[in-house]
């Protein structure tokens, strides 16, 4: 007999459950590098970390806590931030919002785009001030703050491609 769709009761790949949401936010991570982008002041947003981060609020059970290290890691080394910058950030984030998920039993949309516009900022804002040790901080945030505005008004269309393609991910065959 020939099948044309999954079995029921077939799980989905299990490949796809692995790879998808760490291949996105790697591939996120490295985009910027691709685009033919000049700019003197930072204007693209993080996009790897937009992406980890709705990976995180979406499906806070998936990762472990530890999953900024590596993915901070290879974030850095695309970024041009002193190596450890993100990884430590990454990891400070995932915490938050393992903690922020224990403690807040129902989150809605607001409360998801809130955290991650919150996060956003202060993972911003941070590396920033990483990066540019000698600088006058109030010029560093200045530089950064038109990044991390544009960042937290993209946190829905980033929210809403982490469900396409987790819906993808969950799809069977």
């Amino acid at each position: 007999m020939n099948q044309k769709g999954p079995r029921l009761g077939e799980p989905a790949s299990l490949w796809r459950m692995r790879v998808i949401p760490i291949a996105s936010v790697m591939f996120a991570s490295a985009l910027p590098l691709m685009l033919p982008l000049i700019a003197n002041s930072p204007v693209l947003p993080p996009l790897g970390l937009l992406f980890f981060l709705c990976w995180q609020l979406l499906r806070s059970e998936m990762w472990p806590v530890w999953i900024g290290l590596p993915l901070g890691l290879w974030d850095d080394l695309f970024s041009g931030a002193p190596i450890g910058t993100a990884v430590g950030l990454w990891t400070l984030a995932s915490i938050a919002i393992a903690y922020s998920s224990q403690r807040i039993y129902w989150r809605g949309f607001f409360h998801d785009w809130a955290i991650a516009a919150l996060l956003v900022a202060i993972i911003q804002s941070l590396a920033a001030l990483i990066t540019h040790p000698q600088a006058e901080p109030g010029k560093v945030l200045a530089l950064v703050l038109p990044q991390i505005i544009i960042s937290a008004l993209l946190v829905p269309l980033f929210m809403r491609l982490t469900g396409k393609f987790d819906n993808f991910r969950l799809k069977r065959r």
